[in-house]
């Protein structure tokens, strides 16, 4: 085979072949919201970014200003090639703990992709037992992947609007300003009004109180 015949393009089909298994390689970044607060929901978000429709300023949804995100947001929704978003209710976290519940919901946000993922990069160091496609945890890889960074955007976004909407229904708590967190401010009011429906009973302070019959 001399060098002319070397460099000859591929024939056309075996081209097309080729350029299908490259399309047909979607790497999902999976991410959660809402671990460690004493109230609300956990929520978890895979992204399928598209790498011809790049998205500027993505990065730890922690590190970004919630103006940043909530610019973010709609972006992301628009130019992925496919996400999904998972809100697992306070009852499954009581019930089944939150390391589980968070496991369930990674597999979850995967499972509703569509086109569905061949690859997923998962932040943290666990990985579901029944995810849906191949998997590589990364620990701090909300900073470092853009498609991990886009789904902990959309969960951050997510869980923070339901905890406003939260506020409404549950007042006093302050669920709006520390989205259920254990700030000064919410440990306070737990101890003033008690914990709502909302209020996580396997987590300490929540399960104190209740242990102490201070609920009723």
């Amino acid at each position: 085979m001399d060098i002319a015949e070397a460099a000859r393009p591929l024939p056309a089909s075996v081209a097309e072949a080729a350029n299908a298994v490259i399309q047909q390689v979607l790497v999902a970044g999976v991410d959660e919201a809402g671990r460690g607060p004493l109230a609300g929901p956990l929520v978890v978000a895979a992204v399928i970014l598209n790498k011809r429709r790049r998205i500027k300023g993505l990065d730890d949804s922690k590190k970004l200003s919630e103006a940043k995100r909530e610019a973010l947001f709609p972006l992301i929704v628009e130019r992925a090639v496919a996400y999904s978003v998972v809100v697992i209710e306070r009852e499954e976290i009581d019930r089944i703990n939150i390391f589980q519940a968070t496991m369930a919901g990674m597999s979850r946000a995967l499972r509703g992709l569509a086109p569905a993922a061949t690859e997923a990069l998962i932040d943290g160091n666990q990985l579901p037992r029944d995810l849906p496609c191949p998997a590589r945890a990364i620990i701090g890889g909300d900073a470092v992947e853009p498609s991990i960074s886009a789904a902990s955007i959309l969960a951050k976004v997510s869980r923070d609007r339901l905890m406003v909407a939260m506020d409404g229904h549950y007042p006093g708590y302050g669920f709006a300003e520390h989205k259920g967190y254990s700030t000064p401010g919410h440990l306070a009011a737990l101890q003033r009004l008690g914990p709502c429906a909302e209020h996580r009973r396997s987590f300490a302070p929540v399960k104190l109180l209740l242990d102490q019959g201070q609920l009723f």
